[in-house]
């Protein structure tokens, strides 16, 4: 089972049209972007749609077409992108429904449940206290 990789990717496109706005530039393209994500700019052209879906970015079609963020990175936090393209939730139960005449069976989902949820709010709160100005500095200082 491999992790799901779209919130980095989300992050990271997001990221870059930041750091590419600050260079003095209006708007950015998928394949500019798919080039430092490494992925087919169909893979971005999705992925920002979803985003823009959610306000964090716009495009912009005809002569000059491209991506730029809807808001500047300082108030965009990964809770934000993580509602958008993040697992929802975090972690499932059975597909099928455990014998109820087990005790482990009867019981499971309940209790795991419960932990679960703690997970689920403890990544939402760490989340929501970094930015992608953060992350953005944190890209520029590990250079």
């Amino acid at each position: 089972m491999s992790a799901n990789s779209r919130m980095t990717i989300a992050a990271h496109a997001l990221t870059w049209i930041g750091l590419y706005q600050r260079y003095g530039n209006e708007v950015a393209t998928s394949e500019q972007i798919a080039k430092s994500v490494n992925t087919n700019p169909v893979v971005i052209r999705r992925l920002l749609a979803q985003l823009q879906k959610a306000g964090l970015c716009q495009s912009r079609r005809g002569a000059g077409a491209g991506w730029m963020l809807s808001r500047d990175l300082a108030s965009i936090t990964l809770l934000d992108v993580y509602d958008v393209v993040g697992p929802s939730p975090l972690f499932g139960m059975h597909p099928a429904t455990p014998d109820p005449q087990c005790v482990v069976g009867s019981g499971i989902q309940p209790a795991m449940r419960a932990v679960y949820d703690g997970v689920e709010g403890a990544v939402r709160n760490e989340l929501a206290k970094v930015t992608l100005e953060t992350v953005l500095c944190d890209v520029l200082a590990a250079r």
